[in-house]
Protein backbone atom coordinates (compact mmCIF):
# COMPACT_ATOMS: atom_id res chain seq x y z
CA UNK A 1 0.00 0.00 0.00
CA UNK A 2 1.01 3.63 -0.41
CA UNK A 3 1.29 5.12 3.07
CA UNK A 4 2.01 8.65 4.24
CA UNK A 5 3.09 9.11 7.85
CA UNK A 6 2.97 12.57 9.40
CA UNK A 7 5.11 12.61 12.54
CA UNK A 8 8.51 11.01 13.04
CA UNK A 9 8.65 10.87 16.82
CA UNK A 10 8.89 7.78 19.02
CA UNK A 11 5.91 5.99 17.45
CA UNK A 12 6.10 7.41 13.94
CA UNK A 13 9.69 6.38 13.28
CA UNK A 14 9.00 2.78 14.29
CA UNK A 15 5.98 2.68 11.99
CA UNK A 16 8.11 3.94 9.10
CA UNK A 17 10.65 1.17 9.67
CA UNK A 18 8.19 -1.66 10.24
CA UNK A 19 5.75 -0.82 7.45
CA UNK A 20 8.57 -0.24 4.96
CA UNK A 21 10.14 -3.56 5.94
CA UNK A 22 6.76 -5.22 5.35
CA UNK A 23 6.83 -4.07 1.73
CA UNK A 24 4.71 -0.92 1.82
CA UNK A 25 5.63 2.27 -0.03
CA UNK A 26 6.09 4.68 2.89
CA UNK A 27 6.60 8.44 2.91
CA UNK A 28 7.25 10.26 6.19
CA UNK A 29 7.14 13.92 7.18
CA UNK A 30 7.72 15.92 10.33
CA UNK A 31 7.19 19.55 11.30
CA UNK A 32 10.83 20.56 10.69
CA UNK A 33 11.36 19.42 7.12
CA UNK A 34 12.51 16.24 5.36
CA UNK A 35 16.20 17.06 5.75
CA UNK A 36 15.86 16.66 9.54
CA UNK A 37 14.64 13.05 9.38
CA UNK A 38 17.51 10.75 10.27
CA UNK A 39 18.87 7.98 8.07
CA UNK A 40 17.98 5.42 10.74
CA UNK A 41 14.27 6.22 10.27
CA UNK A 42 14.62 5.55 6.54
CA UNK A 43 16.76 2.43 6.90
CA UNK A 44 14.01 0.06 5.70
CA UNK A 45 13.11 2.04 2.61
CA UNK A 46 10.95 4.93 3.81
CA UNK A 47 11.28 8.30 2.05
CA UNK A 48 11.44 11.70 3.77
CA UNK A 49 9.06 14.29 2.29
CA UNK A 50 7.19 17.44 3.27
CA UNK A 51 3.92 17.16 5.18
CA UNK A 52 2.01 18.22 2.06
CA UNK A 53 3.68 15.48 0.01
CA UNK A 54 2.94 12.85 2.67
CA UNK A 55 -0.79 13.36 2.12
CA UNK A 56 -0.79 13.09 -1.69
CA UNK A 57 -1.32 9.93 -3.78
CA UNK A 58 -1.59 7.56 -0.81
CA UNK A 59 -4.01 4.86 0.30
CA UNK A 60 -3.45 5.54 3.99
CA UNK A 61 -2.34 8.52 6.08
CA UNK A 62 -1.08 7.83 9.59
CA UNK A 63 -1.04 10.74 12.01
CA UNK A 64 1.56 10.28 14.72
CA UNK A 65 1.38 13.75 16.21
CA UNK A 66 0.11 15.17 19.51
CA UNK A 67 -3.51 16.35 19.68
CA UNK A 68 -2.63 20.04 19.57
CA UNK A 69 -1.17 19.51 16.07
CA UNK A 70 -4.35 18.00 14.62
CA UNK A 71 -5.76 21.35 13.52
CA UNK A 72 -2.47 22.16 11.79
CA UNK A 73 -2.74 19.12 9.51
CA UNK A 74 -6.53 19.24 9.08
CA UNK A 75 -6.30 21.20 5.78
CA UNK A 76 -4.06 18.46 4.32
CA UNK A 77 -6.48 15.75 5.42
CA UNK A 78 -9.44 17.67 3.99
CA UNK A 79 -7.97 17.28 0.49
CA UNK A 80 -7.86 13.49 0.67
CA UNK A 81 -10.38 11.36 -1.22
CA UNK A 82 -13.10 9.98 1.05
CA UNK A 83 -11.83 6.43 0.60
CA UNK A 84 -8.35 7.22 1.93
CA UNK A 85 -7.92 5.64 5.35
CA UNK A 86 -6.74 7.99 8.11
CA UNK A 87 -5.21 6.38 11.19
CA UNK A 88 -4.57 8.31 14.40
CA UNK A 89 -2.00 7.11 16.96
CA UNK A 90 -2.26 10.02 19.38
CA UNK A 91 -3.10 10.18 23.08
CA UNK A 92 -4.16 13.15 25.16
CA UNK A 93 -1.88 14.12 28.03
CA UNK A 94 -2.92 17.49 29.51
CA UNK A 95 0.48 18.11 31.10
CA UNK A 96 2.07 17.92 27.64
CA UNK A 97 -0.79 19.11 25.42
CA UNK A 98 -2.50 21.71 27.57
CA UNK A 99 -6.08 21.15 28.64
CA UNK A 100 -8.61 20.42 25.91
CA UNK A 101 -11.99 21.34 27.35
CA UNK A 102 -14.08 18.89 25.33
CA UNK A 103 -11.92 15.92 26.31
CA UNK A 104 -11.80 17.08 29.92
CA UNK A 105 -15.62 17.14 29.81
CA UNK A 106 -15.68 13.51 28.68
CA UNK A 107 -15.51 13.49 24.87
CA UNK A 108 -13.73 10.40 23.59
CA UNK A 109 -10.30 11.37 22.25
CA UNK A 110 -10.85 9.62 18.89
CA UNK A 111 -14.15 11.43 18.35
CA UNK A 112 -12.50 14.75 19.15
CA UNK A 113 -9.86 14.07 16.50
CA UNK A 114 -12.42 12.87 13.92
CA UNK A 115 -14.55 15.96 14.56
CA UNK A 116 -11.63 18.29 13.89
CA UNK A 117 -10.56 16.43 10.78
CA UNK A 118 -14.15 16.25 9.52
CA UNK A 119 -13.92 12.57 8.60
CA UNK A 120 -13.87 9.05 10.08
CA UNK A 121 -10.56 7.75 11.38
CA UNK A 122 -9.03 4.56 12.73
CA UNK A 123 -7.52 4.49 16.21
CA UNK A 124 -4.49 2.21 16.30
CA UNK A 125 -0.97 1.94 17.74
CA UNK A 126 -1.95 4.40 20.47
CA UNK A 127 -2.00 1.70 23.13
CA UNK A 128 1.62 0.53 23.01
CA UNK A 129 4.76 2.12 24.42
CA UNK A 130 7.38 3.22 21.93
CA UNK A 131 10.00 0.79 23.21
CA UNK A 132 7.60 -2.15 22.93
CA UNK A 133 6.61 -1.06 19.42
CA UNK A 134 10.25 -0.86 18.39
CA UNK A 135 11.40 -4.14 19.96
CA UNK A 136 8.55 -6.53 20.72
CA UNK A 137 6.89 -7.23 17.39
CA UNK A 138 6.83 -10.93 16.46
CA UNK A 139 5.76 -13.10 13.52
CA UNK A 140 2.10 -14.02 13.21
CA UNK A 141 1.25 -17.17 15.15
CA UNK A 142 3.80 -16.64 17.91
CA UNK A 143 2.00 -17.77 21.12
CA UNK A 144 2.88 -14.70 23.23
CA UNK A 145 2.49 -12.11 20.47
CA UNK A 146 1.25 -8.77 21.80
CA UNK A 147 -2.23 -7.71 20.69
CA UNK A 148 -3.15 -4.11 19.88
CA UNK A 149 -6.73 -2.77 19.89
CA UNK A 150 -8.00 -1.17 16.69
CA UNK A 151 -11.14 1.00 16.71
CA UNK A 152 -13.02 2.15 13.60
CA UNK A 153 -16.51 2.95 12.38
CA UNK A 154 -16.20 2.06 8.70
CA UNK A 155 -15.62 -1.55 7.68
CA UNK A 156 -12.95 -0.64 5.13
CA UNK A 157 -11.11 1.41 7.74
CA UNK A 158 -11.27 -1.49 10.18
CA UNK A 159 -9.87 -3.99 7.69
CA UNK A 160 -7.01 -1.74 6.59
CA UNK A 161 -6.11 -0.71 10.14
CA UNK A 162 -6.04 -4.29 11.35
CA UNK A 163 -3.99 -5.50 8.40
CA UNK A 164 -1.37 -2.82 8.95
CA UNK A 165 -1.15 -3.55 12.67
CA UNK A 166 -0.49 -7.19 11.78
CA UNK A 167 2.23 -6.06 9.36
CA UNK A 168 4.04 -4.28 12.19
CA UNK A 169 4.37 -7.49 14.20
CA UNK A 170 1.33 -7.46 16.49
CA UNK A 171 -2.04 -9.21 16.66
CA UNK A 172 -4.80 -6.79 15.67
CA UNK A 173 -7.83 -6.89 17.97
CA UNK A 174 -10.99 -5.07 16.90
CA UNK A 175 -12.03 -3.02 19.92
CA UNK A 176 -15.25 -1.56 18.53
CA UNK A 177 -16.40 1.82 17.25
CA UNK A 178 -14.65 5.11 17.83
CA UNK A 179 -17.21 5.87 20.55
CA UNK A 180 -15.89 2.81 22.39
CA UNK A 181 -12.21 3.61 21.87
CA UNK A 182 -11.92 5.24 25.29
CA UNK A 183 -11.26 1.68 26.44
CA UNK A 184 -7.79 1.90 24.85
CA UNK A 185 -6.94 5.40 26.07
CA UNK A 186 -4.30 6.16 28.76
CA UNK A 187 -5.42 4.87 32.14
CA UNK A 188 -7.25 1.83 30.76
CA UNK A 189 -6.18 -1.79 31.39
CA UNK A 190 -5.46 -2.30 27.67
CA UNK A 191 -3.12 0.70 27.49
CA UNK A 192 0.64 -0.01 27.39
CA UNK A 193 0.24 -3.32 29.24
CA UNK A 194 1.45 -5.55 26.38
CA UNK A 195 -1.35 -8.11 26.55
CA UNK A 196 -1.95 -11.10 24.30
CA UNK A 197 -5.05 -11.60 22.17
CA UNK A 198 -6.45 -13.95 24.83
CA UNK A 199 -6.07 -11.26 27.51
CA UNK A 200 -7.30 -8.29 25.50
CA UNK A 201 -11.07 -8.82 25.62
CA UNK A 202 -11.16 -8.91 29.43
CA UNK A 203 -8.92 -5.86 29.64
CA UNK A 204 -11.17 -3.81 27.36
CA UNK A 205 -14.25 -4.91 29.29
CA UNK A 206 -12.66 -3.94 32.63
CA UNK A 207 -12.07 -0.30 31.67
CA UNK A 208 -13.85 2.31 33.80
CA UNK A 209 -14.14 5.67 32.08
CA UNK A 210 -14.33 7.76 35.25
CA UNK A 211 -11.07 6.33 36.56
CA UNK A 212 -8.93 6.79 33.45
CA UNK A 213 -7.72 10.40 33.98
CA UNK A 214 -6.57 9.83 37.55
CA UNK A 215 -4.73 6.63 36.66
CA UNK A 216 -3.15 8.30 33.62
CA UNK A 217 -1.87 11.18 35.72
CA UNK A 218 -0.47 8.83 38.38
CA UNK A 219 1.66 7.12 35.74
CA UNK A 220 2.83 10.49 34.38
CA UNK A 221 3.88 11.55 37.87
CA UNK A 222 5.80 8.31 38.37
CA UNK A 223 7.56 8.71 35.01
CA UNK A 224 8.55 12.30 35.74
CA UNK A 225 9.98 11.22 39.08
CA UNK A 226 12.01 8.51 37.32
CA UNK A 227 13.23 10.21 34.14
CA UNK A 228 12.89 13.93 34.86
CA UNK A 229 10.70 16.00 32.56
CA UNK A 230 8.54 13.11 31.35
CA UNK A 231 9.51 13.63 27.69
CA UNK A 232 11.86 10.65 27.62
CA UNK A 233 9.92 7.44 27.19
CA UNK A 234 10.61 4.55 29.58
CA UNK A 235 12.08 1.25 28.53
CA UNK A 236 9.53 -1.47 27.81
CA UNK A 237 10.13 -3.47 30.97
CA UNK A 238 9.62 -0.55 33.36
CA UNK A 239 6.79 1.03 31.37
CA UNK A 240 4.77 -2.17 31.14
CA UNK A 241 5.33 -3.03 34.78
CA UNK A 242 4.17 0.43 35.88
CA UNK A 243 1.14 0.40 33.57
CA UNK A 244 0.06 -3.05 34.73
CA UNK A 245 0.36 -2.03 38.39
CA UNK A 246 -1.76 1.11 38.02
CA UNK A 247 -4.13 0.35 35.14
CA UNK A 248 -5.13 -3.25 35.72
Amino acid sequence: MKIGIIGAGHIGKSLVKRLSAAGHDVKVANSRGPETIGADVLSSGGRAVSAAEAAVDVDVVILSIPPQSILRVAPLIARLPSETVVIDTSNYYPLRDGKIDAIEAGQVESLWVAERLGRPIVKAWNSIGSDSLAKRGKPAGTPDRIALPVAADRETDRKVGMALVEDTGFDAFYSGTLAESWRQQPGAPAYCTDLTREEMLAALAAAEAARLPKRRDLVVAALIERVGDGKKNPDAEYGVRLSRALYM
